[in-house]
């Protein structure tokens, strides 16, 4: 997170989890950075594919820039600033990822028509799968966290 950034109050200090969902959380957040990953750079485009309120829009375009996620740059033309994602932003991409591969799953009737994500070669992405230390697929069964003490 940017050292010019206020920090926020967070949900549950010690948890990567809780930081992060405070951070991107919100369902704009997440739909502006998908966007922002698929070429929109512009208030205007930002707005029209995502069909957000523009007060809404200017507070997480805000927020995104503030927590380190997204940067505002001149344009080509120098006449006005767009929205670039930062390598923050850029790694955000195996979340988006993710979410997405969920929602194919668990989102969609059978048939019902969606959105591909497709790779350089046009062929649909993989789903992630994560893996452990020995290259095994991971479940929620298989791991755990280790907790941190409170300070003292």
């Amino acid at each position: 997170m940017p050292a010019h950034a206020a920090p926020p109050v967070w949900t549950d200090a010690a948890c990567p989890v809780a930081r992060a969902a405070d951070l991107v959380g919100d369902r704009w957040s997440l739909l502006v950075v998908r966007d922002a990953m698929d070429g929109a750079r512009s208030f205007t485009e930002l707005q029209r594919r995502t069909g957000i309120a523009r007060n809404i829009l200017s507070d997480r375009l805000r927020r995104l820039c503030a927590f380190g996620v997204l940067a505002q740059v001149d344009a080509p033309s120098g006449r006005r600033q767009v929205y670039e994602l930062t390598v923050a932003g850029k790694d955000l991409f195996g979340v988006v990822v993710a979410l997405r591969q969920w929602g194919e799953r668990h989102a969609f009737a059978d048939g019902e028509p969606r959105s591909t994500l497709v790779d350089g070669h046009g062929e649909p992405v993989p789903r992630l799968i994560p893996t452990d230390s020995h290259g095994q697929e991971l479940t929620c069964d298989d791991a755990r966290v280790v907790h941190v003490r409170p300070p003292a």
